[in-house]
Parts: C-alpha cells; sequence; structure tokens
C-alpha cells in the first residue's frame, strides 16, 4: 500500500477548525500550551488572518487533513523587535516524531529569512524534553528558565527560552518585510 504523501502550504481561514482540533488535545491533556480553554473556530480563523499579515502560518496536510501547523509571531510589540519573532509548532498528537515537524520548520525558517528576520525564539513549558530537544536539533539555545510561573493541571509550571539566529546581526539593517508584501 502506498502511503499518502504530506504536503504543506499556507493556512487559511478554511483551516480553522482542523487546527482547533490539533490544539484541543494540547489544552485538555498537557501542560504544553498555558490555555484553559480551547479557543473557537472563529478565533483560530482571526488569528490565522491576522498572522499572515506580518508572519508566515503554515499547515502540514496529508489526505485532504491539516495534520499540524506553525506560525511566527510578534516577539516584543516595538518596532525595534521587527527582526525578531516567536514561533510554535504543533502536530497532530498521534502523527509525531514523522518528520513532519522537521519540515514545517525548514519552511517556516525559510520565510523568516527571506522577512530579513534575525532572531527566533521559542517559549517552551518545562519539562518538555521532545520539544527542547527538537528546537536544540534546529540549532536553538536555551536562553532562560522562568520558575513556576504558570499553574495548569494542578502543579505550579516553568518556562524555558529558546533562542536561534538565522541571519547576521549588521549594522546595515535592512527593512523587515513583512509576510503579506512577500506573497504579492
Amino acid at each position: 500500500m502506498k502511503e499518502a504523501m504530506i504536503t504543506y502550504r499556507i493556512a487559511t481561514t478554511d483551516d480553522a477548525q482542523a487546527i482547533q482540533e490539533i490544539y484541543r488535545y494540547y489544552v485538555e491533556h498537557t501542560f504544553i500550551t498555558f490555555d484553559f480553554d480551547v479557543p473557537t473556530v472563529e478565533e483560530f480563523a482571526h488569528r490565522i488572518a491576522h498572522t499572515l499579515q506580518r508572519y508566515p502560518y503554515l499547515v502540514a496536510v496529508k489526505d485532504n487533513q491539516v495534520i499540524g501547523y506553525a506560525y511566527a509571531g510578534i516577539y516584543k510589540d516595538r518596532a525595534a523587535y521587527d527582526w525578531s519573532v516567536e514561533i510554535s509548532i504543533y502536530l497532530d498528537n498521534k502523527l509525531q516524531h514523522q518528520g513532519v515537524g522537521s519540515r514545517l520548520y525548514q519552511t517556516l525558517e525559510h520565510y523568516l529569512k527571506e522577512q530579513r528576520v534575525t532572531n527566533i525564539y521559542s517559549c517552551i513549558s518545562y519539562p518538555n524534553d521532545a520539544s527542547i530537544h527538537f528546537h536544540e536539533k534546529w540549532g536553538f539555545e536555551q536562553i532562560a528558565h522562568f520558575h513556576r510561573c504558570g499553574f495548569k493541571l494542578g502543579k505550579w509550571r516553568d518556562m524555558v527560552w529558546l533562542e536561534k539566529f538565522i541571519a547576521l546581526h549588521l549594522d546595515d539593517v535592512k527593512p523587515f518585510i513583512p509576510f503579506q508584501e512577500l506573497q504579492e
């Protein structure tokens, strides 16, 4: 039997329900996200549309079903931070360790380089060996550890920040290019 091919593309608001279902597992069963309530499909559609104005939002699709997603977002809301982003990657919890996250990450980094991003950050609940190992595999280094900063599933949880530089830090900085402009 031939295995179905996985494709990767830019997300649309039509993907909101599938993305919500992937995220639901992490909200309801893990402390990987600090959300207590699963956002609505409408909220996810809004997030996708809003994100795509400035940053990439990608999905992995197998058999016409979204099986993972990744996006970049604002690191801090000040102009001097334009070259820094925070990223997130979520996969269907039954489909991990099959290379889908790696391909999503590679595609995301490709777009971020085109946008002239320099710094990528990832905020990860701790302990979370799988996510930390994944990011370290792609060149991230841990730069901060916040202790007992969130309370979920009956326990205080730590948070770590990882960082990766994807471009040189030159003094002759070229302007950040919003994702929407790259697509035009």
